[in-house]
């Protein structure tokens, strides 16, 4: 019995292994697809709320497609405007890494010679010329996978009302009733998830872009919008949201220090706040997830798609977790990908 239960572990290893193999060699269609499926959750309420209202369900899904849209166009736009801003005044920001370099150094015992060959000027102009060619293929690249991320949008969409219906004719009375009941409910705490996080996120980077526009570090509005994305990626991505603003503050104030004192002190704030205090107390116990689980996701996600991957990989972990909790048989997965919090405080309380 013991062999049998090895077996059906190291297969269930191999097969977990050769799905994340299929998942990476796909990946170019499977990131439209999960973004789709998260997405839906945020959707998809949208639209049964017409279609209850005696909106057509196609006039529905257009509705919401053309939202949709309105936000990509205006997210496409923000991000174009942004990079062009950075671009165009990088060749400030270059000379005076080329005055910070010669002060750092010049007390050095290094030879005059070796100091006459380092210009930042030529280290980075040409990167920063490559970056600005490739800004017009990154674009193209982003709509073609905007386009495959509508398209599987409204496939599901269009299928959304129909779905208790098709489960009920499916299966026995009693069994339908219970499947729709827990479909209902993951369907809920997943689009409850995301569109606290999303205002979470969005509340971050505003609090972020209004802080360094009050310190007059340039290219707030870019910093807050990155503040928004990396906010996804639980403590990790708080910090490396930070490091850009804050260095930007060291080079554009050389030689003070205050500034860039003043500008870490308060992203360190408002990311505590946020992360620390804010977020666990709107969100609660039932949704935390475990460190260890959260490190796991980043890891494994960011290695089948990289930078995407990492973004998506705590959403898609705090799904399946919430999948887990409201099947009976895989409840002690969902425990086990908690945080354990409310389960210590229930220790205290006792």
């Amino acid at each position: 019995m013991k062999r049998s239960n090895l077996m059906v572990g190291l297969l269930s290893v191999l097969v977990l292994f050769a799905v994340a193999a299929a998942f990476k060699a796909a990946y170019t269609v499977v990131i439209p697809l999960m973004i789709a499926w998260l997405l839906s959750y945020i959707c998809g309420p949208v639209v049964n709320y017409l279609v209850h209202k005696k909106v057509p369900l196609g006039v529905a899904v257009l509705a919401v497609l053309a939202l949709v849209l309105v936000v990509c166009y205006f997210f496409g736009t923000f991000l174009y405007g942004r990079v062009v801003d950075v671009l165009a005044e990088s060749p400030k920001y270059v000379a005076q890494l080329n005055a910070i370099y010669r002060d750092t150094t010049s007390g050095l015992k290094i030879p005059e010679d070796y100091l006459a060959n380092i210009n930042w000027t030529e280290k980075l102009g040409p990167k920063l010329a490559a970056l600005s060619g490739s800004l017009a293929f990154f674009m193209g690249n982003f709509l073609s996978k905007l386009m495959l991320v509508l398209i599987f949008l409204v496939f599901m969409l269009l299928g959304k009302p129909y779905f208790k219906y098709k489960v009920a004719a499916a299966f026995p009375a009693e069994r339908a009733d219970t499947f729709t009941t827990m479909t209902a409910s993951i369907s809920k705490q997943i689009g409850q998830y995301l569109v606290v996080k999303v205002a979470i996120s969005g509340t971050t980077g505003v609090l972020v872009w209004l802080a360094l526009t009050l310190l007059k570090v340039e290219f707030a509005l870019t910093w807050g919008a990155l503040a928004f994305f990396l906010n996804f990626i639980p403590s990790i991505g708080s910090i490396i949201a930070s490091v850009p603003p804050i260095l930007l503050a060291v080079v554009q104030y050389y030689p003070s220090i205050w500034t860039p004192i003043f500008t870490a002190v308060v992203l360190l704030l408002i990311q505590m706040t946020m992360g620390n205090v804010i977020e666990p107390k709107i969100m609660g116990d039932s949704l935390n997830l475990s460190p260890v689980v959260i490190l796991l996701s980043l890891v494994f996600f960011g290695w089948m798609w990289g930078m995407v991957g990492a973004l998506l990989s705590v959403p898609i972990a705090a799904a399946i977790k919430i999948v887990c909790e409201n099947i009976d048989a895989l409840k002690p997965i969902s425990i086990l990908m908690g945080s354990g919090k409310s389960l210590w405080k229930e220790t205290q309380t006792t």
